[in-house]
């Protein structure tokens, strides 16, 4: 199938990865629906904005349908307005490591303190190294969802 996105998240256990970081980017989004069969996100990256429809995880929370695209800004501002209650706040630090790019995202405002690294594979079984600011494993963890975190945030745990 195409559009498959294969990707697995981690706690960040230090900030170590803010020195490696090769770009930081403020990041705005919400949820137009939250089904997890079909999660409909709206994001403002920067300047730019996207439409995003993700399907339901398999097994092993690792892969899943995603479609994205770009959408001009006042679209996507006008969109976050139709969002469910919580929109999400966060930086997001791309950090290359070895052969990977890791995306940590530092949360703001309900989900502030919560920072999660994601790594984007190309088949759910390929090897990485993991850089030592990297924590426990969270992939398949429903809480951790962009999504879930914008109905249940970090700050209510």
């Amino acid at each position: 199938m195409e559009h498959l996105e294969i990707e697995r998240k981690f706690l960040v256990k230090s900030e170590a990865y803010k020195k490696a970081a090769s770009t930081s980017t403020r990041i705005v989004q919400g949820f137009l629906n939250t089904d997890p069969k079909r999660t409909v996100r709206v994001r403002i990256k920067g300047d730019k904005g996207f439409l995003t429809v993700k399907g339901e995880s398999n097994e092993s929370g690792t892969t899943r349908f995603e479609w994205e695209t770009q959408i001009n800004l006042v679209e996507a501002t006008n969109l976050i307005d139709l969002c469910e209650a919580v929109i999400l706040e966060k930086m997001r630090f791309e950090v290359p490591y070895k052969k990977h790019l890791f995306e940590v995202d530092e949360f703001l405002g309900e989900n502030k303190g919560l920072v999660v690294a994601e790594v984007e594979l190309q088949h759910e079984d390929e090897i990485f190294e993991k850089p030592d600011w990297l924590g426990a494993e969270v992939t398949g963890e429903v809480k951790y969802y962009n999504s879930q975190l914008s109905k249940v945030p970090f700050c209510k745990w």
